[in-house]
C-alpha cells in the first residue's frame, strides 16, 4: 500500500483493507501504516485489533542507541494509554 514509516496523515483506506482481511480469517488484524501518534493509535485500534509503531521506535533507537530502552518504554507507554488498550 506504500512505503512504511512515520506519516502525519494516512490516506490509505485502512477500514476497507481490514474488512477484506476479516472476511477471510478470524486472525487478529494489526495496522501499521505510518502510525506514530497517540491519536493515530486511538483511531486505528477502533478499526483493527492492534497498531504497529515500528518506524517511530527505530527513530528512537537511532537517536539514543544503547540507551534507548527507557525512551522506548516511555514512548510505548504513552501510546498504550488509550481506552481499550492494555
Amino acid at each position: 500500500m506504500g512505503v512504511t514509516g512515520i506519516r502525519s496523515e494516512i490516506k490509505t483506506d485502512v477500514q476497507s483493507i481490514v474488512d477484506i482481511i476479516r472476511s477471510v480469517t478470524d486472525v487478529p488484524v494489526a495496522v501499521g501504516f505510518g502510525i506514530n501518534t497517540k491519536e493515530q493509535v486511538e483511531e486505528y485500534t477502533r478499526i483493527a485489533d492492534g497498531a504497529i509503531i515500528g518506524s517511530a521506535i527505530v527513530k528512537i533507537v537511532e537517536e539514543y542507541g544503547e540507551n534507548a530502552g527507557k525512551y522506548i518504554y516511555d514512548y510505548v507507554s504513552g501510546m498504550t494509554d488509550v481506552e481499550g488498550i492494555k
